[in-house]
């Protein structure tokens, strides 16, 4: 179902301000039902904004007392890689919306998610190594996106035993979320509430799930916002990101909508292009100070991008799939390539942004101070090279006093690069075994130590990646025989 197959408004038949009402008595009823809490999910755009006020609206017309005898909690997850301007945007709601809150006496309250350290986009993409998401690989969503917004829930389920989430989803949007939505009805108890498939004990309240754009816009623009943003504010906010600027309230088949914008991850390499960015600087020669961004995405999106990774995956395997090999993490020079290039682009953009935005952090230093760590302790990158990027690159010291002192660093690793000449398994599997060696060199009792060294050498043993395909083959091939012979031994 899309926007363009729909001609009837939902306010058509009662009229505009007797719809409303309608809405703003079944979320009173659903709110007075019990004393348990309640979530809405805000991004900043059109839908979750609508959804906002309309909870808003209804609470307000409540008695203080009534409304305030439990929370509603608004939660805005970033991702840590959003639009710059769109995360300011959200920001700056989510400030205005505890203000008026506060002053109005209502039981609103807002909360910015961010993923942990360990689970952020650059952490997994320059730490761990993990290739640029793909539609068969798409790491980021779940850790950057779900993770942090369904712990909150959990928190939310675990205190109170149950929870109301309230999110802006709509069948128009497209027909697989018509498709996954009307799933869903069936198992409902009431109207326009869901259970949750994997929160138990939380229900999904969908208030707009049949508007559809006209609605959404005729709506925000017909109605006052409760916590002081103007409804033009988030208008322009679309119509910069959408081509050419248009953006209008009445649609047919012929006309795009505002509706068709997506603010998304700037790193975004899941589609083809940002449009929403280079619309955006395209509209407003004021943003040319995001080109960096769009330079550093194309960057990161190379299709075939097996000669940047490493044959064998992270565990060491060699994994193979049609005779070849499932290639792995990037591999250390591509990692350290893309960290350079990164905190190059941030100070680019410090140069070049607008007041508001010159300390604008693309990553932060508890993010490099974990990306380090990986790079040492997990890798056994013993060249420690990432305080000598940060310092050519920023012109200022690593402040990180976390203690990895080592007896070998870089000119030993040069020397010992040297030495192994082309054969770079061989450099890494000494340099692991050094790095092993220095770890475990105050204990008495070497639990597991013979295991670590058998699993370096065991990732490196191969003469170089032909020579490891040509393993992986034979393995394979033998495992199949085995298998088989069993089988008959079985029939037998």
């Amino acid at each position: 179902m899309s926007d363009s197959n729909q001609h009837e408004s939902l306010f058509d038949e009662l009229g505009f301000s007797e719809t409303i009402e309608v809405i703003h008595k079944e979320i009173q009823d659903l709110y007075l039902e019990n004393d348990l809490p309640w979530v809405v999910g805000y991004s900043g755009g059109k839908d979750s904004t609508v959804v906002l006020q309309l909870i808003w609206g209804a609470l307000a017309k409540l008695d203080e007392k009534k409304r305030n005898k439990k929370k509603v909690h608004v939660i805005s997850t970033d991702t840590l890689v959003e639009n710059p301007i769109v995360s300011n945007w959200v920001s700056r709601s989510l400030n205005m919306m505890n203000k008026a809150a506060k002053a109005a006496k209502m039981p609103i309250h807002a909360t910015q998610l961010h993923p942990k350290v360990e689970s952020s986009f650059w952490v997994q993409l320059l730490g761990k190594g993990y290739p640029a998401p793909r539609p068969m690989f798409r790491w980021c969503t779940e850790r950057l996106k779900i993770w942090p917004s369904n712990q909150f829930i959990y928190d939310v389920v675990n205190q109170y035993g149950e929870t109301i989430l309230a999110i802006g989803t709509r069948k128009a949007e497209s027909a697989l979320r018509a498709r996954t939505m009307e799933k869903h009805e069936r198992l409902r108890t009431r109207a326009r509430l869901s259970p949750n498939g994997s929160i138990p004990n939380c229900s999904i309240y969908t208030p707009i799930e049949d508007w559809s754009n006209d609605d959404v816009w005729l709506f925000i623009t017909r109605t006052e916002n409760p916590w002081g943003l103007g409804s033009t504010e988030l208008l322009e906010l679309y119509k910069d990101a959408t081509e050419d600027r248009e953006c209008p309230l009445v649609l047919d088949q012929s006309t795009p909508s505002c509706g068709a914008s997506r603010f998304g991850c700037w790193v975004c390499t899941l589609v083809a292009r940002d449009k929403s960015m280079e619309a955006m600087i395209a509209n407003d020669p004021r943003n040319e100070w995001l080109l960096p961004l769009t330079a550093f995405r194309d960057l990161l999106d190379v299709k075939n991008d097996d000669h940047l990774r490493d044959f064998r995956r992270m565990s060491g395997r060699v994994q193979l799939h049609k005779n070849g090999p499932i290639h792995g993490p990037y591999l250390q020079h591509v990692r350290e390539r893309f960290l350079r290039r990164l905190l190059e682009t941030q100070q680019k953009l410090r140069e070049n942004a607008p007041p508001e935005y010159r300390e604008i952090e693309l990553i932060s230093f508890e993010e490099l101070k974990e990306i380090r760590r990986i790079w040492l302790v997990d890798k056994h990158e013993l060249e420690d090279i990432l305080p000598r990027i940060y310092k050519e690159t920023t012109g200022e010291p690593f402040a990180d006093d976390t203690d990895y002192y080592h007896c070998f660093g870089q000119p030993e690793m040069d020397l010992l690069k040297e030495v192994c000449g082309d054969d770079f398994l061989r450099f890494e599997c000494i340099r692991e075994m050094l790095d092993l060696e220095w770890q475990n060199r105050n204990q008495v009792r070497r639990v597991g130590f013979l295991d670590k060294i058998e699993s370096a050498l065991q990732k490196t043993f191969y003469e170089d990646e032909n020579d490891a395909v040509s393993f992986a083959r034979k393995k394979k091939k033998y495992q199949a025989s085995v298998a088989r012979e069993a089988k008959r031994e079985t029939v037998k």
